[in-house]
């Protein structure tokens, strides 16, 4: 039986990002959307990616590739810390959560930098995914996020890591991945094209990265 996907957006994306990317899987898949990933988020609800981890693992049946993109990478990433019988691999798209960037001048600075080489053609795709998270939720899931430390806590990962970027992408820069890759002994791989929404223009090699995730062998 093959070993099922599930995907987690990025901070206020919803499944709808991962349409050019799942169209080309041939295994079996789940996009998991959170309050901040893709719902509005309720007065009390707690947006660190710790808890929001465990609402993840609340939500898998069965071991399986766990898939993230942006800061869904830092949720992941608490699932397969806290409920490692769970994960099969992980796969971490454009990951964010380096504290050593994480002002607010730092992240707009990169976003801009990030967000010049996207297409214009990107922007009917995500306002409809931000305006249905809401751009109140969207703010309180990044303060969280932005305090998360990832590479504090990605050592801590038992099962195989692939960590994927795009040559353009400012927020996921080529030496954050490369810090990641060797805390966790993963794969990284840039892409030749593309900035940090590889989920939506790289669809096809973004796939193909993730059911080799499937393919491999899993924790030792």
């Amino acid at each position: 039986m093959s070993i099922p996907i599930v995907l987690v957006p990025g901070l206020g994306l919803g499944p709808r990002s991962y349409a050019p990317t799942v169209e080309h899987l041939t295994t079996p898949y789940r996009i998991v959307t959170l309050p901040g990933y893709g719902e509005p988020a309720e007065p009390g609800d707690d947006l660190r990616p710790q808890a929001l981890g465990t609402a993840v693992a609340d939500k898998i049946r069965e071991r399986s590739v766990l898939v993230g993109h942006s800061a869904g990478c830092q949720i992941v990433v608490e699932t397969a810390v806290a409920y490692p019988e769970l994960v099969h691999a992980l796969v971490l798209i454009a990951p964010t959560g380096d504290v050593r960037a994480s002002s607010w001048l730092d992240l707009a600075a990169r976003w801009v930098g990030s967000a010049v080489p996207e297409s214009p053609r990107l922007i009917p795709a995500l306002a409809p995914q931000y305006a249905r998270t809401t751009f109140s939720t969207i703010a309180r899931a990044a303060e969280a996020a932005r305090h998360h430390d990832l590479a504090g806590i990605i050592s801590r990962v038992r099962a195989p890591v692939v960590i994927v970027r795009c040559r353009h992408d400012h927020l996921s820069p080529a030496e954050w991945m490369d810090r990641l890759a060797e805390l966790t002994h993963g794969e990284a791989r840039t892409l030749a094209t593309g900035s940090h929404m590889p989920v939506l223009t790289n669809g096809p090699e973004v796939a193909a990265l993730i059911q080799r995730a499937v393919a491999a062998p899993g924790p030792a």
